[in-house]
């Protein structure tokens, strides 16, 4: 939650450092913790990117802030690929992580139409959505879902949707894992002449059916944002792009040239090497496959939860009751640190999230000391 008095903006404490609490409980096993926690990626990136990293010969000049054409390219030629549609480098641009982009977006978007002041998000949430719009100064209005885990778009007041600057979607969703009616989001941005923002940072993670694009509906109207640190294990390297409406993507990218955002040249590289090449990301996908079911099995023996597999993604997200009991039980018997509901919107204060970021065998070691072995 945050926070705005009439001293100014107070930040709030960022969601995963109240988890250091818990951590103290995990001491006590030999082979310290297994953080479930946060949705960073343990896999190796793949060797032929990491070498571009070194090898472009790109760090002396300053890279392009919409991104080289070869990276675009890339872009391009991986949506076709994934989703069978055909997106011109002209309408891709770069950003430095998909998160900087989900924070900054707000600020440029109201520069551009300063008569609007609300973006619209999903009410169990990554949280950035609600921070960007706090940041640019806008209203966060949260908007719930149906029993499908779609937006629920007739829950947006008329004078919500004439005031948005933006609508997010997020699907597959964090933390949710389900799958959004991308169409559906579409048509109701163009009917209210409201941009809609699709954040597909896990499409390469879905699991019932084909992975999806907004894009699949039509350019007008709308940007989608991909990523490269899920997708190839380069979270710390700050590869993504965005992609869509011509007007919009042009608009973007010359206001964040003027703020000098700007992925670095070896990693633009390296980014090419990446979206080009699809066998690491199917070795990931069975990696996560496999973790998914390895840890419901064990955390559904072990507190008698039924927990579902997502349609998406790599988090399990099941609901508890007492979301910070549970987390502190599971640090306790299990050293164990998963994130309480709260951190993705009050409306999943009853949930837990966990990320099967780490190895199976950390996960089958997770198992043992739940049934009373391991390392304690």
């Amino acid at each position: 939650m945050t926070t705005v008095t009439a001293e100014g903006f107070v930040p709030p404490p960022y969601p995963h450092d109240r988890l250091d609490g818990l951590r103290r409980h995990t001491e006590r096993f030999a082979s310290g913790a297994i953080d479930l926690s946060i949705g960073t990626p343990f896999d190796a990136p793949d060797p032929a990117v990491v070498r571009a990293l070194s090898t472009s010969d790109a760090e002396r000049g300053y890279p392009a802030s919409i991104g080289s054409l070869a990276l675009r390219s890339a872009a391009s030629r991986w949506m076709n690929r994934r989703f069978s549609i055909d997106v011109d480098p002209s309408a891709v641009a770069a950003c430095v992580g998909s998160k900087e982009f989900v924070v900054t977006v707000p600020q440029w978007l109201r520069l551009r139409s300063p008569d609007r002041d609300t973006v619209l998000y999903p009410a169990v949430s990554y949280p950035s959505y609600e921070m960007g719009a706090t940041l640019a100064g806008c209203r966060a209005v949260a908007v719930p879902a149906t029993a499908q885990g779609h937006l629920d778009l007739e829950a947006i007041s008329e004078d919500d949707a004439r005031r948005a600057l933006a609508l997010w979607v997020n699907s597959p969703g964090n933390p949710s894992g389900a799958l959004d009616d991308l169409g559906a989001a579409a048509a109701w941005g163009r009917r209210h002449g409201v941009p809609v923002l699709s954040d597909e940072c896990y499409a390469e993670f879905t699991w019932e059916g084909p992975a999806r694009t907004i894009l699949e509906h039509g350019l007008e109207g709308v940007i989608a944002v991909h990523s490269l640190s899920k997708r190839s294990n380069l979270a710390g390297a700050r590869v993504a792009f965005y992609s869509g409406d011509p007007d919009l993507v042009h608009y973007l990218s010359e206001v964040r040239k003027h703020a000098g955002l700007m992925m670095p040249g070896p990693v633009q590289a390296a980014g090419v090497v990446a979206l080009d090449d699809d066998a690491h990301v199917e070795v990931q996908r069975d990696r996560y496959r496999d973790r998914l079911a390895t840890a419901a099995r064990a955390l559904s023996a072990w507190s008698g939860v039924d927990i579902a597999l997502p349609a998406g993604g790599f988090y399990l997200w099941f609901e508890v009751g007492d979301a910070w009991g549970f987390a502190e039980r599971l640090a306790v018997e299990g050293g164990c640190l998963v994130s309480p509901g709260e951190f993705y919107g009050d409306a999943g204060r009853s949930h837990v999230r966990v990320a099967v970021v780490t190895s199976l065998e950390r996960l089958e070691l997770l198992a043992e000391r739940l049934s009373g072995g391991g390392d304690r």
